[in-house]
């Protein structure tokens, strides 16, 4: 009898053991079990982190970490796994929802209890609307909570913009001596604007073959029916030195174009939206029951170089509403990809280098922003998730990654990449520079520890990407290796849909065995050409492209030539096999592939 009641005391423990319930109307002063949660995510990381600090019986067979099925949870900071919370192989840390439907965790806040006023009186010159302008603020530690990203709902409500969602005109001139872009006078006396004082916060997006730039406007001044306009440093310095890509005055199909943003005067559509950075004062033709992003970050998951994260799973949860505001403060020139430039130039005397004899391009990047961030850390998967509402990256394996597996996610309404991995050498390294290749040109070997490898991407749905900034994509690897990109979908993109390689480069610098198979791409290169629908730059080893299916390019009304393409091999590719894929051309984009001086090793199946 009393064996039989111990098998029964340990059989109830084990029954509750590692399993950690919260709740947003829990409490964190509470035992986190499902009939007394916690309330913050934060609180329960802790939690399992001193279990496993104490080697607590409730961590053998794994952590869970149950998040109530159907609740938001908002942050007011992200959330920190540190290498102090990894699992093991038996027992991992997991995250998840209690039921089907998914916990949300949330980087945003609604405004509907902050209204300051309802049914506004704006001065309008062009307003085509006759419904109320709401006025609405957020106050945030006493000071008005500002932000690029609005939603209401479940639909993503856009900036004020002069021509509308996606709609632009073609530039004039550029002139690179003088920092100036002339455009048609008509784009802002339309408006009823005259002077800079009229629309102080005014912006240009402006389209350049296969990036944007996002330029903050200082004054223009017209010129009979020509505006030139000039722009706030430091984007006017970067947009002007740097020589790939910029717009064109010539191109096949016309001048680069342009759209202007961010002036009251543009708010004259039921899905637009306004804030005055002034008073910290949103208006908008919808209710006040809107959600404002405030956090850039949702996730960061953090090893170190040689102690690394590990053993976590994510499942079934939703992260939404991140904030992305760059282009504010200092706009927004980038190199491709969705890279900003901190620095780019023209080499003008004794051009090349050790690497490239050729080479006339210097340009130094930024890593875009990341609601979900992981950095060295291995056997890491997010399954089942949805990531949605998102400013600007949604998913980002920035380095050190290993062992990796992102499958069967839903990612839409995302504001540059959907899924990011591995080093575009972002940071203190010259782009063009290979990887593992010295100033002067000697080589050194890049530590496996360091490299981002074995990432399996299977079974994703991406759509909508890059709607903010049009050069990210739906799924990018940079320097990566033993990568599987395996039946995903993606559709809805503005420039290309998968990419996999870095580096303009023929050279050895680790990336091999990156497997391409079955996906399914259409509607990209929406905006931006020199674009593929499966694109790959560089050396790439025992690779391979098998079993896609791949819609011909949108036939963008804005693009300046005709180079895109269902697969496009950019610079230096090499060695792929490409074979029984199911490419669509259309009447005016006719090829299949698209080449830039590819390698000796490629085997493309025509």
């Amino acid at each position: 009898m009393r064996c039989s009641f111990i098998f029964l005391l340990l059989m109830s423990c084990r029954a509750w053991a590692g399993d950690i319930y919260v709740h947003p109307q829990g409490n964190d002063n509470s035992l986190g079990t499902k009939d007394s949660p916690l309330c913050t995510i934060q609180r329960a990381v802790r939690m399992a982190r001193e279990w496993r600090r104490t080697s607590d019986p409730r961590t053998r067979g794994g952590v869970n970490i149950y998040l109530q099925s159907g609740e938001t949870f908002y942050l007011d900071e992200p959330i920190f796994l540190r290498p102090e919370d990894s699992g093991t192989p038996d027992s991992k840390t997991v995250f998840l929802s209690t039921g089907k439907e998914k916990a949300v965790i949330s980087g945003g806040i609604s405004l509907s209890s902050h209204l300051s006023e309802k049914s506004a009186s704006l001065n309008i010159s062009s307003k085509k609307s006759k419904a109320p302008i709401s006025v609405s603020r957020h106050l945030c530690s006493g000071r008005p909570l500002f932000t690029r990203s609005l939603w209401h709902s479940d639909k993503k409500l856009s900036l004020a913009t002069a021509f509308g969602d996606y709609n632009m005109q073609r530039i004039i001139d550029f002139d690179k001596d003088a920092e100036t872009i002339t455009i048609p006078a008509s784009a802002l006396k339309d408006f009823g604007i005259f002077s800079i004082a009229d629309a102080p916060q005014l912006e240009m997006v402006l389209h350049q073959r296969w990036a944007i730039a996002i330029l903050r406007v200082k004054d223009f001044q017209f010129d009979g029916e020509k505006a030139i306009l000039s722009f706030r440093n430091p984007e006017s310095r970067w947009e002007f030195s740097h020589p790939w890509p910029q717009p064109l005055t010539e191109g096949e199909r016309g001048a680069s174009s342009f759209t202007l943003r961010n002036a009251k005067q543009f708010l004259d559509e039921e899905n637009e939206w306004w804030q005055d950075y002034s008073t910290g004062n949103i208006y908008s033709f919808v209710p006040s029951d809107v959600t404002v992003p405030i956090l850039n970050k949702l996730l960061s998951i953090e090893g170190g170089v040689n102690d690394k994260i590990h053993h976590l799973s994510f499942q079934n949860i939703a992260f939404m509403h991140s904030a992305w505001r760059r282009p504010e403060t200092c706009g927004h020139v980038t190199l491709q990809g969705g890279f900003a430039i901190s620095e780019a130039y023209k080499l003008t005397e004794n051009e090349g280098l050790p690497w490239a004899k050729g080479l006339e391009n210097q340009a130094w990047i930024l890593r875009p922003e990341a609601a979900i961030s992981v950095r060295n850390a291995e056997n890491i998967d997010f399954t089942s998730c949805l990531f949605s509402h998102l400013a600007s990256i949604a998913l980002d394996l920035v380095s050190g990654c290993q062992n990796v597996r992102i499958e069967k996610n839903k990612f839409s309404d995302i504001g540059g990449t959907a899924i990011l991995a591995g080093s575009f050498l972002e940071g203190e390294t010259e782009v063009h520079r290979p990887l593992g290749m010295a100033v002067n040109g000697k080589r050194f070997l890049v530590p496996n520890s360091e490299y981002t490898e074995n990432i399996d991407i299977i079974g994703n749905t991406v759509s909508d990407a890059a709607n903010e900034d049009w050069g990210a994509v739906g799924i990018a690897c940079g320097f990566v290796r033993n990568t599987r990109i395996l039946h995903n979908s993606v559709s809805k993109v503005n420039y290309c849909g998968i990419c996999v390689g870095w580096g303009w480069t023929p050279e050895d610098t680790g990336m091999r065995n990156n497997k391409i198979i079955g996906n399914n791409v259409s509607d990209y290169a929406r905006i931006l050409y020199d674009a593929g629908g499966i694109y790959t730059m560089s050396n790439q080893p025992n690779s391979i492209i098998t079993g896609n299916t791949v819609s011909a390019p949108h036939l963008s009304p804005y693009a300046t030539n005709f180079r895109a393409f269902p697969i496009y091999f950019d610079a230096c590719t090499d060695g792929y096999s490409v074979y029984s894929n199911r490419l669509q051309t259309n009447a005016t984009l006719k090829e299949k592939y698209g080449y830039n001086n590819p390698g000796p090793a490629m085997k493309v199946q025509k």
